[in-house]
């Protein structure tokens, strides 16, 4: 309130200074000089139809000095007129034009009664017209216009031209394929058993240098549709259609005729039973080997995965991890454990377990071993032992657990993979996935590889 006084105040006293008080003292001064006048001044300003015509008068003064902006009552002031769509003319059927643009921008400059007016009338429409303009290969510069509809106001466009480059539109048929989209967010157990299109072909039509930039045209088949909740088929309607070049890039300024197709596409739920199979890292504490290993309460537990049959059939048994270094002191010790799902595997009917282990006192028993199979030969390659002597296996484990290994349960191999023809020593290795028991090879064993 006190700015608010305080300015009153000072336009009160610029009036009273610049106009209140000359035209006072010019009144005062006119009736000093005319005041023994015989035509009676007073009596002729008194009377009501002179001061009706003076007002009148004197409004119609005031009105034609503002409006040929002699008095400017308002300073000038710009406006933006921001993203205004750009309508670019010419025969779409027969021309394909690179380098348009969507959106301009129109900034009007003009008294603010003027920029209120042309931001109520008119359509604000910026167009660009190539109505007259034959293809070419050479870029054009064309102007965009706009229609004023407003006098008085001056407007500049941003951009205010465009360089252009107009071809000649061509036809293509091209085959087309379909891409899954959101997968991830499709029900975990479902899987995509089949897709039909209601069509397998379309017609491209651009400029020839962006049809030959073509290497694919592709359904996008979103998969995170509300409506996909059981493993039936769907008829899906107005699935979008794009042309990738040979880096994967979508290709703009290309017409694909239908822009969209229908499909059907079929949902199956496909699942297997397998083992989770328990493996460990770290080293127990000397003396000390695992005794049991119970998931859930189970010696052989299973769970159910689900995914793609081609993926799911590929997976035998799903790995538990747990740390037992410097474990195996207490009798029994409870991990809590989080499943990770294999690659290719969508869902899996448990993702948390509880791995019991219990420990015992180590023992070690001696077995001696002839079978030994050579894995990952290079082809064209022969390989033979230079001897048939056994290899001595060293057995560790609680006693009831390597009572039950014999010779007969050992898998060992040797691994080639890089050997080239000669004699080598090659270090046997123990295939065993039973985490309660440990075998040491010391010994190794010579081989003569031969090309065959």
């Amino acid at each position: 309130m006190n700015k608010l006084i305080s300015l009153l105040k000072k336009l009160y006293l610029f009036f009273d200074e610049k106009f209140i008080t000359p035209i006072s003292r010019a009144i005062y001064f006119l009736f000093e000089k005319l005041k023994n006048n015989p035509l009676h001044i007073e009596k002729f300003l008194n009377r009501p139809m002179v001061l009706v015509y003076i007002s009148l008068f004197l409004s119609i003064a005031v009105f034609f000095l503002v409006d040929s902006q002699v008095i400017t009552l308002v300073e000038t002031e710009a406006e933006i007129l921001a993203n205004e769509p750009v309508t670019v003319l010419y025969n779409k059927e027969s021309y394909v034009v690179e380098g348009l643009v969507e959106h301009a921008d129109i900034i009007l400059t003009g008294r603010k009664s003027a920029l209120y007016l042309a931001k109520q009338l008119g359509e604000h429409e910026v167009v660009l017209d190539l109505s007259d303009y034959e293809p070419s290969d050479t870029p054009r510069k064309v102007y965009l216009s706009y229609n004023q509809t407003v006098d008085n106001i001056d407007y500049k466009l941003d951009p205010a031209y465009v360089t252009v480059v107009i071809k000649k539109k061509e036809s293509e048929q091209r085959s087309i394929s379909y891409e899954l989209l959101n997968e991830n967010k499709l029900n975990e157990k479902f899987s995509v058993s089949n897709v039909s299109m209601d069509q397998t072909t379309v017609i491209v039509k651009g400029s020839r240098d962006a049809i030959d930039k073509i290497a694919t045209v592709k359904a996008l088949i979103d998969l995170s549709n509300p409506k996909f909740t059981e493993a039936i088929t769907y008829e899906v309607d107005n699935i979008p259609l794009v042309a990738y070049d040979k880096d994967g890039r979508v290709l703009e300024n290309l017409e694909i005729v239908p822009h969209t197709i229908s499909a059907s596409i079929s949902f199956s739920t496909y699942k297997s039973t397998v083992p989770l199979v328990i493996s460990t890292t770290g080293d127990l504490v000397a003396g000390k080997s695992i005794s049991s290993i119970t998931i859930n309460g189970k010696t052989n537990y299973t769970v159910d995965i689900y995914g793609d049959k081609e993926e799911i059939d590929k997976i035998k048994s799903v790995p538990v991890i747990i740390d037992v270094n410097g474990k195996g002191s207490s009798g029994a010790l409870t991990f809590p454990v989080s499943i990770k799902k294999p690659t290719g595997v969508r869902s899996i009917s448990e993702m948390d377990v509880k791995v019991v282990v219990t420990f015992g006192d180590e023992k070690q028993k001696t077995l001696n071993i002839t079978n030994i199979r050579a894995n990952n030969l290079a082809s064209g390659l022969t390989v033979n032992r230079t001897s048939d002597e056994a290899i001595s296996v060293q057995v560790k484990g609680v006693q009831s657990v390597i009572d039950t290994i014999s010779e007969e349960n050992i898998s060992a191999y040797i691994d080639l993979t890089n050997y080239t023809a000669g004699t080598h020593d090659v270090d046997v290795k123990i295939e065993s996935i039973d985490p309660r028991v440990q075998f040491v090879v010391t010994s190794k064993v010579n081989v003569v590889i031969s090309n065959s």
